[in-house]
């Protein structure tokens, strides 16, 4: 069976980009097929997907007043445009769609999942505010429905990944290798490594195979565990060990992939305003540390 969740994914991310961009909405179905394409996977249900989209364009102003009414105190320009369209995704699926395919609790939970995914760190919240206020105005329809028995995470296929904080020395300062993806955060290089003969050689050729720098891999510096929603496992559970990595300093050459759109060098002093990921501060903030341990150290 086709994964919902990773179809309304890539449906969110067709909504994202068509309301920042000022992309008309008979170019949103040339969007969706470019985004299904590059990270839909080979089993999308793209009947699902179409439908979803053009029904939340085409209910679009009504969904919108019901945000309004809902957090009145928010403007739709005020609230940021991921929250806005995953609350518009929702409340499509909440309202209009066939609740004997989508009953009102999947609908909900699935846009906080969202929300929670690629939203800021109160953007699970607020949904689920908004969310939950129209509920109650539906009258909490399906609430003593028996929901099917939901896998516990340690029950969940598990994937081995590696990244790295990739570093560098130039002029004198202390330079990191940042990735940015599709939904306005920066993070860290990261890919599977259970093939490799070892999780270091693993993490260099990720590096080189998506940044095109030559590192060498030095130690463990933090590790994070996040579910993820696979095409055809569907929820997996990944994890993530990260290393502190250096190289010479040249310029970054990004491939183009996995929901990635732009790559740079920061000086240390420059990445405390990026908009990180919650799970990925702790362990920016360890590998800088190190390094600032370091450079007092030789001083």
């Amino acid at each position: 069976m086709a994964n919902r969740h990773l179809a309304r994914s890539v449906v969110l991310q067709t909504l994202f980009e068509w309301d920042t961009t000022g992309a008309s909405e008979k170019d949103t179905l040339t969007i969706l097929a470019r985004n299904t394409a590059e990270f839909g996977g080979d089993d999308v249900d793209h009947p699902f997907m179409e439908r979803l989209l053009l029904g939340v364009l085409a209910k679009k102003n009504d969904v919108d007043l019901i945000i309004e009414k809902a957090a009145p105190e928010w403007s739709l320009e005020r609230i940021a445009p991921i929250d806005r369209n995953i609350l518009r995704l929702g409340l499509y699926e909440l309202l209009f769609a066939d609740r004997a395919q989508v009953p009102a609790k999947v609908a909900i939970n699935e846009a906080i999942e969202l929300a929670k995914t690629f939203g800021g760190d109160s953007s699970g919240r607020f949904v689920n505010g908004v969310l939950g206020a129209v509920y109650k105005e539906l009258g909490e329809p399906g609430k003593n429905e028996q929901g099917e028995k939901k896998m516990k995470r340690e029950e969940l296929p598990i994937e081995r990944m590696g990244g790295a904080i990739v570093y560098t020395k130039h002029d004198g300062q202390y330079y990191l290798a940042l990735v940015h993806d599709v939904f306005g955060r920066w993070t860290l290089s990261k890919g599977h490594v259970e093939q490799d003969a070892t999780p270091a050689a693993g993490v260099a050729r990720v590096i080189k195979e998506e940044l095109n720098l030559n590192v060498k891999v030095e130690g463990q510096i933090g590790e994070n565990e996040y579910v993820a929603s696979h095409p055809e496992k569907g929820k997996v559970r990944k994890h993530v060990c990260f290393y502190l990595a250096s190289c010479e300093f040249e310029p970054i050459v990004l491939k183009k992939s996995g929901g990635l759109d732009d790559a740079k060098w920061f000086r240390l002093k420059d990445i405390i305003d990026l908009n990180f990921y919650d799970d990925m501060l702790p362990i920016v903030t360890a590998a800088v540390q190190k390094l600032l341990d370091n450079a007092s150290t030789h001083a």
